[in-house]
């Protein structure tokens, strides 16, 4: 053999070699991971309170090809908050999608009852305290703020120690029932905003259904000013 044919065996075998190490090479956890810490925290950003983001594992034995573009995103109807699912696909040079557990986390102050409330009382200043916790571990409608508590009838006995939620407050309606309401909402990388009208009452932080100007019907949370957030 020539030296010339040589050489081009030898390049010919590197050549596969690469090939071949290219075609294993395995996608590594961290990058995977780190997606979907970054698309958590800027999604909670906004979220009222100190955020902490926990991401799980990437499962070994997924030993999915090395990605050169990866995008996180959050599956339909979920938000970031609480235990949830974040998923992370790969858009070349190959194309599959992971899911990873994480939980998100919004440390802050909630209206808690400092002593037992009887149907009907007026919630007063000693009646309540600010405790600090996880606002995700409890309801949606959990009270933040004690002035809404405060000088309002409770519509229901109240165990001491418990946190204060809006349904257990004869609040003023946030939305009434027939009232134009604005429906806005967002998720990743869109936002929607519209006019629908109001199908219940319901107060700060209650569940309410609008009908929209196409004649959709649709549910949201009610809030103050006649704003109805919807969750994608």
């Amino acid at each position: 053999m020539t030296p010339i044919a040589d050489l081009f065996k030898h390049a010919s075998a590197l050549v596969l070699l690469a090939s071949c190490a290219a075609a294993m090479a395995q996608q590594p956890a961290a990058p995977v991971e780190s997606a979907a810490r970054a698309l958590l925290e800027r999604e909670a950003a906004g979220l009222p309170g100190q955020i902490e983001v926990e991401v799980g594992d990437l499962d070994p034995a997924n030993r999915l090809p090395q990605c050169a573009q990866l995008e996180a995103f959050l599956p339909s109807g979920v938000r970031a908050w609480g235990q949830i699912n974040v998923g992370v696909r790969c858009t070349s040079p190959v194309v599959w999608t992971v899911y990873l557990p994480a939980r998100v986390r919004v440390m802050t102050e909630y209206v808690v009852t400092r002593q037992a409330l009887r149907r009907g009382q007026i919630v007063g200043p000693d009646d309540i305290h600010l405790e600090r916790g996880d606002l995700t571990a409890q309801a949606a409608n959990t009270i933040t703020d004690p002035s809404r508590a405060i000088g309002v009838h409770a519509a229901q006995s109240v165990a001491a120690g418990q946190p204060l939620r809006a349904d257990m407050l004869r609040l003023p309606p946030a939305v009434d029932r027939g009232q134009t309401v604005r429906v806005v909402g967002s998720g990743t990388g869109f936002a929607i905003s519209g006019e629908g009208r109001a199908l219940n009452r319901a107060g700060d932080g209650e569940s309410v259904r609008v009908r929209l100007a196409n004649g959709q019907i649709v549910t949201g949370v009610a809030r103050a000013g006649g704003i109805v957030e919807m969750r994608f």
